[in-house]
């Protein structure tokens, strides 16, 4: 690696997996200091100890993002044991199933907690330490689903699309603190929790193979693909760029959408 975050500290939410465990691992393969939050505190805690088993600087904070209080005391920790925050991850999500007729108060109300709300919390207690720290950058995981959702992700696709507004308001109004805040697209990502969803509607790894094959360039995306994006995004050569949407996702969200099971 090429040390291109020596010297950052960098917080990485919903981090014990998936996509999310992908970016810190990479990030601290970069140089960069990691704390990892998420719900999943044994989880988190083996996750974390992967990333200074080869080599890089990491620590676990579990923390509920859903919850405000938590949140501070995930960017509290990171100063206290780092000294500094420079870089924001905002990766939990939850994309549970639901068409709009199926989406109950409770879900949208979870739904938009863990997907919108926790960023939100993140970024209010993150960028006055970023301020201290003369700048930084928020990057803010999101979907397609922000820009056009499909039928059974209701409450997803209006969580994400908040979070893009918010990511472009955020944008310009720390532009003048040298706060950078940029939005991500994956493509269609297997990490466990899709797993889990896909497991559950009976579709086996044989089927998700073939869907897969449908996808620009073959294949559904990786948690490194993603991970290489926020990467730059954190990095100083990435100082001009923000308010921006980054895709990550093989053209499926600029291209003729492919036929098949890809939900976005």
């Amino acid at each position: 690696m090429s040390n291109r975050l020596q010297e950052k500290v960098v917080i990485v939410t919903g981090a014990a997996q998936g996509i999310g465990f992908g970016c810190a691992r990479l990030l601290a393969a970069e140089g960069a200091a990691v704390v990892l939050g998420d719900i999943q505190k044994e989880r988190g805690e083996q996750s974390a100890a992967i990333i200074r088993k080869e080599g890089g600087e990491a620590l676990f904070c579990p923390a509920d993002v859903r919850e405000e209080q938590q949140c501070a005391a995930l960017i509290e920790k990171a100063v206290q044991s780092y000294g500094k925050l420079n870089g924001l991850v905002n990766n939990a999500g939850w994309f549970p199933r639901a068409t709009l007729e199926e989406t109950t108060t409770e879900l949208w109300e979870q739904i938009l907690q863990v997907n919108l709300r926790s960023a939100f919390y993140c970024c209010k207690h993150a960028v006055p330490r970023m301020r201290e720290a003369k700048g930084g950058s928020i990057v803010n995981i999101g979907s397609i689903c922000g820009i056009q959702s499909l039928p059974n992700l209701v409450a997803y696709g209006a969580a994400k699309g908040g979070l893009l507004s918010l990511t472009r308001t955020l944008a310009g109004a720390l532009s003048d603190d040298r706060i950078r805040v940029n939005y991500v697209i994956p493509g269609w990502v297997l990490t466990e929790g899709e797993l889990a969803i896909q497991r559950a509607q009976g579709h086996g790894e044989e089927l998700l193979r073939k869907e897969g094959e449908k996808l620009r360039f073959g294949r559904q995306q990786k948690p490194l693909d993603a991970a290489y994006a926020v990467v730059y995004l954190l990095s100083d050569e990435s100082s001009q760029v923000t308010g921006t949407i980054f895709h990550i996702d093989a053209g499926e969200s600029t291209l003729p959408i492919a036929r098949g099971m890809y939900p976005g």
